[in-house]
């Protein structure tokens, strides 16, 4: 991992402070250096060195790069072309040189860098005065944040190193792979500690307990059937509906009533969001939003400057849509016609013409989004990685659970909310594929569809095997309501039970050999 370890070391000899906390995580001072020996001397200290972890260039490279291609080209539901790496995606042809997968996998090491020193510095240099409960609730941000990076990188490679303390990389940086059981435990372990020290509200796009009760839900679903064939465990799904239980009986949120509003920088942070990345306007190349880098139409990008690759649903996605399930349809993908008066509302509004492209996350103008210094690769939007209709349909499957069907009252409830606000009717019972086909229309091009297969193949391979078998992975032509599918980026291979797990980045095994030898055990 020599690659990674570089810009890591690097960082372990000084701490950077990335953004403010005063009014809101875009208060960002100008970038400095602070030494670690007169940094976490008081609890706006620690704040400010916690803000840091919600943005920055590691989320910035994962946000463009991997975000939408990882959870939703590779997983069927969109298609992008001219994109090499993201062909393979589409393909399943996915390589050690593939550039998505070695940022992705890259991304989220130096994001736990970033949370364990912060988490290092503050155990070994916070003073006294600060109170015990108020140290306890940064470092249960930054390991929130460090879980979800573990649980990331759990769900596309299995068995991956676990890093808790960087600076002894310094001294022995070649390290074995852990167990893949052992990752996700330690990533329960990172999010139960969370859930037990973040308090139950904060300042808006701050994580809070139940942030992370809604990941350490997902956690225990995932866990719940590995290396399981037809069941899964029913101590880890009973776990999963504990804490997501918690978190839709307890936390007194609601969604919020417009399923369009949640992709609209006006309601950033709204109570529904339960972890979204703060970003700012302004930044340097790869420190920013760069999601409306797929908005190809000048007349609704920041300072009129188109973006570069064209991305829109497959065929199979746009089918999926009842026509009843105009709302998210409309909120998620374009097709030909589609008026948004709220896309360059100055002139008029926007009127789609083609055949679809993607919605969610183009976000306009910077007159649209009052945001003068927004460039085409700084969108203002904070694009929410966990949200409460998520955590709704995964209680909803917990409750499920290994039963072919249920009318359970509580399933039946919070799943009923998710489609209620989409305007369908109500579902008198759930099966498993209806709650994926659920989370497939609610939560697209939100990268969230890859997990749910992998999910799926821990425990039911053949079935997450046909699901992407019978896909027509490619985009369409739409003409008088017909559709037309096109042609395949590239000759679509097979899928196995290979297809979901990724091969580790060709550079990383040069650097550490050790990847290539059997996991370990970590407890």
């Amino acid at each position: 991992m020599r690659s990674v370890l570089n810009k890591i070391i690097a960082f372990l000899l000084i701490i950077i402070a990335m953004t403010g906390c005063s009014k809101s995580f875009l208060d960002r001072p100008p970038l400095s250096q602070i030494s670690a020996d007169n940094f976490y001397q008081s609890t706006n200290d620690l704040r400010l060195a916690t803000a840091a972890l919600y943005a920055g260039s590691p989320w910035g490279d994962w946000n463009y790069t991997c975000y939408l291609p990882v959870g939703d080209v590779l997983s069927g539901n969109m298609a992008v072309g001219y994109w090499g790496d993201a062909v393979q995606l589409n393909t399943f042809t996915v390589t050690g040189m593939n550039g998505i997968m070695i940022s992705n996998w890259k991304s989220m090491y130096k994001i736990i860098a970033h949370c364990n020193v912060t988490i290092n510095a503050i155990q070994q240099r916070a003073p006294d005065s600060i109170s015990d409960r108020n140290k306890n609730a940064a470092i249960a941000e930054a390991r929130f944040i460090r879980g979800y990076a573990y649980y990331n990188l759990a769900v596309h490679w299995g068995a991956v190193p676990v890093i808790e303390d960087n600076s002894k990389l310094i001294v022995s940086p070649l390290i074995n792979r852990v167990k893949t059981q052992d990752v996700y435990k330690f990533v329960i372990n990172d999010l139960t500690f969370a859930a037990g020290h973040l308090p139950v509200a904060d300042v808006a796009g701050r994580v809070t307990t139940w942030s992370a009760q809604g990941l350490l839900a997902k956690a225990y679903l995932t866990v719940a059937g590995l290396n399981q064939t037809g069941t899964r465990n029913q101590q880890f799904l009973d776990s999963a509906a504990k804490y997501a239980g918690n978190v839709c009986k307890n936390s007194g949120l609601d969604l919020l009533t417009n399923y369009a509003d949640l992709f609209k920088t006006q309601f950033n942070d709204n109570p529904e969001s339960l972890f979204a990345l703060q970003w700012a306007p302004t930044g340097s190349w790869m420190e920013g939003n760069m999601l409306q880098i797929y908005s190809t139409n000048a007349d609704i990008s920041a300072n009129g400057s188109a973006g570069w690759f064209g991305i829109g649903p497959t065929v199979d996605m746009y089918k999926l849509y009842a026509t009843r399930d105009s709302l998210r349809r409309k909120a998620t993908f374009m097709i030909n016609g589609d008026y948004y008066p709220e896309l360059n509302a100055a002139g008029g509004g926007f009127k789609f013409t083609g055949s679809a492209a993607l919605k969610k996350h183009v976000i306009g103008t910077n007159k649209d989004n009052n945001a003068p210094t927004m460039t085409q690769t700084t969108s203002t939007e904070h694009n929410s990685l966990l949200r409460l209709a998520d955590v709704y349909l995964l209680y909803a499957e917990a409750i499920l659970g290994n039963n072919a069907s249920t009318s359970n009252a509580d399933a039946l409830f919070y799943f009923n909310k998710v489609r209620k606000r989409a305007g369908m009717l109500p579902a008198p019972k759930i099966d498993a594929d209806s709650v994926l086909l659920e989370r497939r229309i609610e939560l697209a091009a939100e990268g969230q569809y890859w997990t749910d297969l992998v999910r799926l193949s821990y425990y039911n391979p053949s079935k997450a095997i046909g699901l992407l078998a019978g896909e027509q992975r490619v985009n369409f032509t739409l003409t008088d309501g017909v559709v037309t599918p096109g042609s395949p980026w590239g000759v679509i291979t097979p899928p196995t039970i290979q297809s979901f797990t990724f091969p580790i980045p060709s550079s990383e095994v040069t650097a550490n050999p050790k990847l290539l030898e059997p996991p370990v055990s970590y407890y």
